[in-house]
């Protein structure tokens, strides 16, 4: 991606203002970037900072992550989805094409606030796919298209950059807002995940009163990345418009 920027600059001062433009000017878009960056990075902190917090606070019910979806599971009566472990830190998931809750190993055997929250969350994607909530449905039916997107939306608008070609600018741009459009699809899918979860966690007693805040805090925590994803992208999309604006203009 990093690199993908360094193509974008070189061509957009290269095509502009010759060779010399490069180190000549100073493109003032790229702080769009930066705060991208920075929203990411601090959402990012923000949420291992919380799930490590709460990965030292033990459920008073005993029950790890495994235990936490079998009964969500059961009390939603989700018959058709399996849990399994999957490798990796934070990589949790539902996946409806094979309807299965992956949850990290540190989640799947332990019995911490952290790992019962995010146990319920995912839970709560299975839930929303049984009853076929709209916002999952619509994210699953565009991620062909979002994978297509994000592949060829940055070369097609560096090229379009550098030969001022305004219908690769445009495919370019179009091409990468099906990337926005998905981060902004994505957002209530997983805050309704999060809120199905945490209905699940008191309505079954698997967590007290007390420390439903904990698991919430965690979750509220990942729910920062996405919001922090959306706006990044919204920055990128919005600099990929000023910088098409700018090649017209010269």
């Amino acid at each position: 991606m990093v690199f993908s920027y360094f193509l974008m600059a070189a061509a957009y001062y290269g095509s502009s203002y010759g060779t010399r433009g490069i180190f000549s000017y100073f493109d003032w878009t790229w702080i769009l970037i930066l705060a991208g960056l920075a929203l990411s990075l601090l959402a990012s902190a923000f949420m291992k900072s919380a799930v490590a917090r709460y990965s030292n606070v033990t459920a008073a019910s005993g029950l790890t992550g495994k235990d936490t979806a079998c009964i969500i599971l059961r009390a939603a009566n989700v018959r058709d989805v399996g849990i399994g472990s999957v490798q990796g830190k934070l990589t949790d998931h539902y996946d409806p094409s094979s309807k299965t809750v992956g949850l990290a190993e540190e989640s799947y055997g332990r019995t911490s606030l952290a790992a019962v929250g995010i146990a319920a969350h995912e839970c709560g994607h299975a839930i929303q796919d049984a009853e076929s909530y709209t916002p999952l449905k619509v994210r699953s039916a565009i991620v062909p298209a979002v994978n297509i997107g994000s592949q060829l939306s940055w070369p097609i608008f560096i090229v379009g950059l550098i030969f001022s070609f305004r219908p690769l600018l445009t495919a370019g741009i179009i091409l990468y807002s099906l990337a926005v459009l998905f981060q902004l699809v994505t957002l209530p899918v997983e805050i309704n995940a999060s809120s199905r979860g945490l209905k699940m966690l008191r309505s079954t007693g698997i967590l007290r009163n007390e420390e439903i805040s904990g698991a919430r805090k965690v979750l509220t925590a990942a729910a920062m990345t996405y919001v922090a994803a959306l706006a990044s992208s919204a920055l990128q999309l919005i600099r990929m418009l000023i910088l098409a604006g700018g090649n017209r203009r010269d």
